[in-house]
Protein backbone atom coordinates (compact mmCIF):
# COMPACT_ATOMS: atom_id res chain seq x y z
CA UNK A 1 0.00 0.00 0.00
CA UNK A 2 1.20 3.54 -0.42
CA UNK A 3 -1.39 5.46 1.66
CA UNK A 4 1.27 8.03 2.63
CA UNK A 5 2.28 8.82 -1.23
CA UNK A 6 2.79 12.43 -1.26
CA UNK A 7 1.79 13.00 2.45
CA UNK A 8 3.76 15.18 4.68
CA UNK A 9 4.36 13.84 7.86
CA UNK A 10 5.49 15.45 11.52
CA UNK A 11 6.27 12.15 14.21
CA UNK A 12 7.20 12.90 17.25
CA UNK A 13 9.38 10.87 19.70
CA UNK A 14 9.98 9.17 16.39
CA UNK A 15 14.14 7.48 17.54
CA UNK A 16 12.85 4.64 19.38
CA UNK A 17 9.75 2.61 20.29
CA UNK A 18 6.37 3.00 18.41
CA UNK A 19 7.33 6.26 17.28
CA UNK A 20 10.50 4.67 14.90
CA UNK A 21 8.29 2.04 13.90
CA UNK A 22 5.72 4.60 13.16
CA UNK A 23 8.25 6.54 10.68
CA UNK A 24 9.68 3.47 8.82
CA UNK A 25 6.14 1.84 7.63
CA UNK A 26 5.09 5.63 6.67
CA UNK A 27 8.29 6.33 5.10
CA UNK A 28 7.85 2.80 3.02
CA UNK A 29 4.34 3.83 2.19
CA UNK A 30 5.34 7.12 0.16
CA UNK A 31 5.07 9.84 3.37
CA UNK A 32 8.03 12.37 3.14
CA UNK A 33 8.80 12.64 6.86
CA UNK A 34 10.15 14.96 9.85
CA UNK A 35 11.11 13.16 12.71
CA UNK A 36 11.56 14.84 16.09
CA UNK A 37 13.37 13.65 19.13
CA UNK A 38 15.87 15.39 21.63
CA UNK A 39 17.92 11.70 21.41
CA UNK A 40 19.80 11.89 18.84
CA UNK A 41 18.47 8.90 17.45
CA UNK A 42 16.67 10.50 15.72
CA UNK A 43 19.24 10.39 13.40
CA UNK A 44 19.75 7.11 13.19
CA UNK A 45 16.30 6.66 11.80
CA UNK A 46 16.80 9.11 9.59
CA UNK A 47 19.83 7.21 8.36
CA UNK A 48 17.89 4.03 7.71
CA UNK A 49 14.91 5.40 5.92
CA UNK A 50 17.19 7.27 3.51
CA UNK A 51 18.53 3.98 2.83
CA UNK A 52 15.95 2.01 2.03
CA UNK A 53 14.87 4.73 -0.63
CA UNK A 54 12.50 6.69 1.71
CA UNK A 55 12.72 10.72 2.34
CA UNK A 56 12.82 11.80 5.65
CA UNK A 57 14.70 14.84 7.89
CA UNK A 58 15.56 14.92 11.67
CA UNK A 59 14.73 17.74 14.10
CA UNK A 60 16.19 17.82 17.33
CA UNK A 61 13.89 19.69 19.90
CA UNK A 62 12.23 19.64 23.37
CA UNK A 63 8.97 19.06 22.96
CA UNK A 64 9.00 19.43 27.23
CA UNK A 65 8.46 23.32 26.31
CA UNK A 66 6.62 25.38 23.65
CA UNK A 67 9.64 27.32 22.41
CA UNK A 68 10.72 23.34 21.46
CA UNK A 69 7.37 22.27 19.87
CA UNK A 70 7.04 25.72 18.06
CA UNK A 71 10.36 25.58 16.45
CA UNK A 72 9.74 22.20 15.50
CA UNK A 73 6.13 22.29 13.73
CA UNK A 74 7.87 25.76 12.26
CA UNK A 75 11.01 23.86 11.21
CA UNK A 76 8.60 20.85 9.53
CA UNK A 77 6.12 23.35 7.64
CA UNK A 78 9.08 25.15 5.89
CA UNK A 79 11.02 21.70 5.15
CA UNK A 80 8.17 19.53 4.17
CA UNK A 81 6.35 22.62 2.43
CA UNK A 82 3.07 22.05 4.55
CA UNK A 83 2.29 19.73 7.04
CA UNK A 84 -0.70 17.26 6.84
CA UNK A 85 -0.30 14.76 9.14
CA UNK A 86 0.93 15.11 13.23
CA UNK A 87 1.67 11.95 15.12
CA UNK A 88 2.48 12.88 18.91
CA UNK A 89 4.34 10.42 20.14
CA UNK A 90 6.30 11.68 23.03
CA UNK A 91 5.50 10.53 26.78
CA UNK A 92 6.20 7.09 29.04
CA UNK A 93 6.16 6.35 32.43
CA UNK A 94 9.28 7.63 34.36
CA UNK A 95 8.70 6.14 37.73
CA UNK A 96 6.05 3.41 38.94
CA UNK A 97 5.37 3.54 42.42
CA UNK A 98 2.09 3.65 44.08
CA UNK A 99 1.11 7.28 44.32
CA UNK A 100 2.07 8.13 48.20
CA UNK A 101 5.86 7.48 47.44
CA UNK A 102 5.39 10.31 44.38
CA UNK A 103 7.35 13.46 45.72
CA UNK A 104 6.12 16.81 43.86
CA UNK A 105 8.87 17.19 41.30
CA UNK A 106 8.02 14.13 40.47
CA UNK A 107 4.58 14.81 39.86
CA UNK A 108 4.85 17.43 37.61
CA UNK A 109 7.50 15.48 35.76
CA UNK A 110 5.85 12.91 34.80
CA UNK A 111 2.74 15.32 33.75
CA UNK A 112 5.34 17.43 31.99
CA UNK A 113 6.54 14.51 30.06
CA UNK A 114 3.51 13.22 28.88
CA UNK A 115 0.74 15.93 28.46
CA UNK A 116 2.55 19.06 27.59
CA UNK A 117 4.30 17.88 24.31
CA UNK A 118 0.97 16.41 22.85
CA UNK A 119 -1.07 19.69 24.18
CA UNK A 120 1.96 22.38 22.73
CA UNK A 121 2.71 20.69 19.24
CA UNK A 122 -1.39 20.70 18.45
CA UNK A 123 -1.69 24.10 19.14
CA UNK A 124 1.61 24.69 16.76
CA UNK A 125 0.34 22.67 14.21
CA UNK A 126 -3.00 24.40 14.18
CA UNK A 127 -1.23 27.64 12.84
CA UNK A 128 -0.22 25.53 9.42
CA UNK A 129 -2.98 23.03 9.33
CA UNK A 130 -5.99 25.61 9.66
CA UNK A 131 -5.02 28.27 6.90
CA UNK A 132 -4.40 24.83 4.30
CA UNK A 133 -8.05 23.86 5.51
CA UNK A 134 -7.20 20.10 6.42
CA UNK A 135 -4.89 18.00 8.46
CA UNK A 136 -4.85 14.84 10.43
CA UNK A 137 -3.57 14.80 13.94
CA UNK A 138 -3.15 11.42 16.09
CA UNK A 139 -2.50 11.60 19.49
CA UNK A 140 -0.92 8.62 21.42
CA UNK A 141 -2.39 8.10 24.45
CA UNK A 142 -2.69 4.99 26.64
CA UNK A 143 -4.34 2.69 27.82
CA UNK A 144 -3.13 3.13 31.47
CA UNK A 145 -5.36 6.12 32.50
CA UNK A 146 -6.80 2.90 34.44
CA UNK A 147 -3.57 1.08 36.04
CA UNK A 148 -1.44 0.56 38.71
CA UNK A 149 1.89 2.35 40.41
CA UNK A 150 0.91 5.12 37.73
CA UNK A 151 -1.27 7.94 38.72
CA UNK A 152 0.87 11.08 37.30
CA UNK A 153 1.14 9.46 34.20
CA UNK A 154 -2.69 8.25 34.72
CA UNK A 155 -3.85 11.69 34.90
CA UNK A 156 -1.51 12.80 31.70
CA UNK A 157 -2.57 10.85 29.19
CA UNK A 158 -5.94 10.97 30.61
CA UNK A 159 -5.52 15.03 29.23
CA UNK A 160 -4.16 13.73 26.04
CA UNK A 161 -7.65 11.57 25.35
CA UNK A 162 -9.68 15.17 26.51
CA UNK A 163 -7.47 16.87 24.31
CA UNK A 164 -8.23 14.56 21.33
CA UNK A 165 -11.92 14.70 21.95
CA UNK A 166 -12.12 18.50 22.38
CA UNK A 167 -9.95 19.82 19.62
CA UNK A 168 -11.47 17.46 17.16
CA UNK A 169 -15.15 18.91 17.88
CA UNK A 170 -13.52 22.69 17.52
CA UNK A 171 -11.77 21.76 14.19
CA UNK A 172 -14.06 19.35 12.26
CA UNK A 173 -15.90 21.68 10.50
CA UNK A 174 -12.67 23.31 9.39
CA UNK A 175 -11.15 20.30 7.75
CA UNK A 176 -9.23 18.68 10.63
CA UNK A 177 -9.10 15.41 12.02
CA UNK A 178 -8.12 14.58 15.60
CA UNK A 179 -7.97 11.05 16.65
CA UNK A 180 -6.08 9.03 19.20
CA UNK A 181 -4.56 5.67 20.01
CA UNK A 182 -4.43 4.20 23.68
CA UNK A 183 -1.39 1.76 23.29
CA UNK A 184 -1.45 -1.03 25.82
CA UNK A 185 1.60 -3.13 26.97
CA UNK A 186 4.22 -3.43 24.17
CA UNK A 187 7.42 -5.63 23.38
CA UNK A 188 10.09 -2.95 22.30
CA UNK A 189 13.92 -3.65 22.05
CA UNK A 190 15.43 -2.07 24.80
CA UNK A 191 15.68 1.96 25.29
CA UNK A 192 18.84 3.21 24.01
CA UNK A 193 17.93 6.41 26.07
CA UNK A 194 15.78 5.67 28.85
CA UNK A 195 13.24 7.43 30.89
CA UNK A 196 14.82 6.94 33.36
CA UNK A 197 18.08 6.75 33.83
CA UNK A 198 18.36 6.22 37.70
CA UNK A 199 16.02 3.60 37.74
CA UNK A 200 18.88 1.39 38.96
CA UNK A 201 19.03 3.29 42.02
CA UNK A 202 15.30 4.31 42.93
CA UNK A 203 12.53 1.96 41.13
CA UNK A 204 11.80 -0.71 42.78
CA UNK A 205 11.17 -4.34 41.25
CA UNK A 206 7.89 -5.62 42.50
CA UNK A 207 6.57 -1.83 42.26
CA UNK A 208 7.11 -2.04 38.13
CA UNK A 209 6.41 -5.74 38.00
CA UNK A 210 2.73 -5.06 39.76
CA UNK A 211 2.67 -3.18 35.80
CA UNK A 212 3.72 -5.99 34.13
CA UNK A 213 1.31 -8.27 36.09
CA UNK A 214 -1.36 -6.06 35.77
CA UNK A 215 -1.24 -5.07 31.92
CA UNK A 216 -1.19 -8.92 31.07
CA UNK A 217 -4.41 -9.51 33.48
CA UNK A 218 -6.58 -6.94 32.45
CA UNK A 219 -5.55 -7.75 28.18
CA UNK A 220 -8.25 -10.26 27.29
CA UNK A 221 -5.27 -11.67 24.92
CA UNK A 222 -2.93 -12.22 28.29
CA UNK A 223 -0.15 -10.69 26.56
CA UNK A 224 2.08 -7.87 24.99
CA UNK A 225 1.55 -6.18 22.00
CA UNK A 226 4.09 -5.39 19.18
CA UNK A 227 5.16 -2.36 17.72
CA UNK A 228 3.75 -3.17 14.31
CA UNK A 229 0.31 -3.74 16.25
CA UNK A 230 0.20 -0.12 17.59
CA UNK A 231 2.09 1.28 14.23
CA UNK A 232 -0.65 -0.13 12.43
CA UNK A 233 -3.45 1.46 14.06
CA UNK A 234 -2.12 4.66 14.06
CA UNK A 235 -1.19 4.38 10.75
CA UNK A 236 -5.27 3.65 9.62
CA UNK A 237 -6.51 6.82 11.79
CA UNK A 238 -4.37 8.87 9.92
CA UNK A 239 -5.18 7.77 6.57
CA UNK A 240 -7.55 8.52 4.45
CA UNK A 241 -9.05 4.99 5.20
CA UNK A 242 -10.45 6.74 8.55
CA UNK A 243 -11.70 9.88 6.95
CA UNK A 244 -14.81 9.70 8.52
CA UNK A 245 -13.41 9.17 12.05
CA UNK A 246 -12.65 11.95 14.27
CA UNK A 247 -12.29 12.46 18.19
CA UNK A 248 -12.18 9.00 19.19
CA UNK A 249 -8.68 7.20 21.19
CA UNK A 250 -8.95 3.72 20.13
CA UNK A 251 -7.45 1.12 22.48
CA UNK A 252 -4.99 -0.83 21.03
CA UNK A 253 -4.42 -3.29 24.09
CA UNK A 254 -5.77 -6.75 23.59
CA UNK A 255 -9.06 -5.62 24.33
CA UNK A 256 -8.00 -3.97 27.94
CA UNK A 257 -10.28 -0.82 27.26
CA UNK A 258 -8.03 1.31 30.15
Amino acid sequence: MMRFKGKRVVITGAGQGIGRRVAERMAAEGASLVLVDRSQTRDEVVAGIMAAGGNATAFGADLETWDGCLAALHFANRALGGIDILVNNVGGTIWAQPYEHYQPQQIEAEVRRSLFPTLYCCRAALDHMLPAGSGVIVNVSSIATRGLNRVPYAAAKGGVNAITASLAWEVAERGIRVVGTAPGGTEAPPRPVPRNPNAAQDQRDDWYQTIVDQTIQSSLMKRYGTLDEQAGAILFLASDDASYITGVTLPVGGGDLG
